[in-house]
């Protein structure tokens, strides 16, 4: 009987050495022909997001990322450095071939970052101006003033 339960009590012990011996592998890179590219623009910085058409995040990159301080991360050509690193990044790890353009923000790097988008040689299907428009918010509750 004693020998029964110490075969038992070898057996897990075997199937953990088993698992921690087997090697890691590289881990497969998915590829995406289609994506999103959304740029956010505001004055103070660009942040440029390329994801998937479900909106999980293949690459991303940003002025202040790309080595910009302070004002200069606020400009149009920071906007535009930051979109080719984050678009060759892309492109290089999942294949990317051609992307749908949401725009977000008014700052200085809109433009140029949708420029830099055709010089990496991307196919740009759609251009969408996403930027959130106020308009006064609801009514306050309350009695209202004379």
């Amino acid at each position: 009987m004693s020998e029964e339960i110490e075969k038992n009590l070898d057996a897990p012990i075997q199937e953990e050495q088993a698992t921690k011996t087997k090697a890691k592998g590289k881990k497969n890179k998915r590829v995406v022909t289609a994506g999103q590219l959304h740029i956010q623009a505001t004055f103070n910085n660009t942040i440029i997001t390329v994801t998937d058409k479900n909106g999980g995040a293949l690459a991303a990159s940003s002025a202040g990322a790309n080595g910009f301080r302070g004002s200069k991360k606020g400009t149009a050509y920071a906007a535009q450095i930051a979109a080719e690193k984050a678009l060759e990044t892309a492109k290089r790890e999942h294949g990317l071939n051609s992307v749908d353009v949401y725009v977000s923000g008014i700052g200085l790097g809109r433009d140029s970052a949708i420029r830099a988008v055709s010089s990496t040689g991307l196919k740009i299907d759609s251009i969408t101006d996403v930027t959130p428009i106020a308009h006064g918010g609801v009514r306050p509750k309350g009695e209202r003033k004379p």
